[in-house]
């Protein structure tokens, strides 16, 4: 087949690429950055540079596509250290643009990678913009099968303990404790979106992914051991405490708030009401097998 996909060869994009052409597909992957063509090339796909924010551009790029794959992170949006980025509306501006394109280049078979807590609009904080950009998509014509995969969160956002981890010695964050959440490897990821484009579609369908249920406490005893810090806590803050720390450090006041409003509802549960209901079948790639590439990066940092 011939597929197109967006958002470079980052975490996902990289193994997903690997793994289409391996089976023989023809992949295309659009990147905004001219450096990255090299690389693409290298892993036997197509490079196409440009914008998500050029409906034209994009509209070229998926004409004669059997499928193509669509993503949306907050880096193309902006700097997250930036304050006077809307990330919000500009990831809807990239999911209209997707729509237009769509429509334009006569796409009849799209996956689109969304995110676990895409099924609400209600306090999921700065990720409502994966709720978002699933409704724009839903506008498109019903002759259009479109699969929303919505993996739970993913390891690496843990490669964010580290600056606490070295500075204060526990990892920080304004919810904890001993009850166990979905986290996901973006191999399992890669590999459920390959999986899912080789198999008929048909209307509109949603797949969760995760590799593991672990607590924060258990995070903090399985990274602790690989960096060789055992004693090594998750301490719970208020969420006004890690708010104030957030936005002295220059957080984006949209994207601060956004995040502790996320991270409100993962310590209330609402954040998981629909996974639980269509839990997947649990990946390869375990926290014990993340926690050796943690110390990887941990050590070199």
């Amino acid at each position: 087949m011939n597929i197109v996909l967006t958002g470079s060869i980052g975490n996902i994009g990289k193994p997903l690429t690997q793994e289409l052409v391996q089976k023989g597909h023809s992949v295309t992957v659009i990147s905004s950055n001219t450096e990255r063509q090299p690389a693409i090339e290298a892993l036997g796909a197509k490079a196409a540079i440009g914008s998500m924010f050029d409906a034209d551009f994009l509209s070229q790029t998926f004409k004669g596509a059997d499928i193509v794959y669509l993503m949306e992170t907050m880096e193309a949006a902006g700097d997250m250290f930036d304050k006077s980025v809307d990330f919000i509306g500009s990831i809807n501006k990239i999911g209209y643009n997707y729509k237009t394109a769509v429509q334009k280049a006569g796409i009849k078979k799209v996956v689109h990678l969304s995110s676990i807590g895409a099924h609400t609009n209600k306090g999921t904080g700065i990720l409502i913009f994966h709720h978002n950009v699933e409704n724009i998509l839903k506008q498109l014509g019903n002759d259009v099968s479109i699969k929303f995969i919505r993996p739970v969160a993913i390891y690496f956002n843990m490669f964010s303990f580290v600056n606490s981890i070295k500075n204060k010695g526990e990892i920080v964050s304004n919810y904890g404790g001993d009850q166990k959440e979905p986290w996901v490897s973006p191999l399992d990821i890669a590999s459920v979106i390959a999986e899912e484009m080789e198999k008929p579609f048909e209307g509109r369908t949603v797949r969760y992914v995760a590799s593991d249920e672990v607590s924060p406490n258990e995070i903090a005893a399985a990274l602790g051991k690989a960096i060789g810090k055992p004693d090594l806590k998750w301490n719970v803050i208020s969420d006004e405490e890690l708010l104030k720390g957030w936005l002295n450090i220059g957080f984006n006041e949209q994207v601060a708030r956004g995040f502790i409003e996320f991270q409100i509802s993962q310590r209330t549960g609402v954040f998981y009401e629909d996974y639980n209901q269509h839990k997947p079948v649990l990946g390869k790639v375990k926290l014990t097998d993340f926690a050796k590439e943690f110390a990887k990066v941990y050590g070199t940092t």
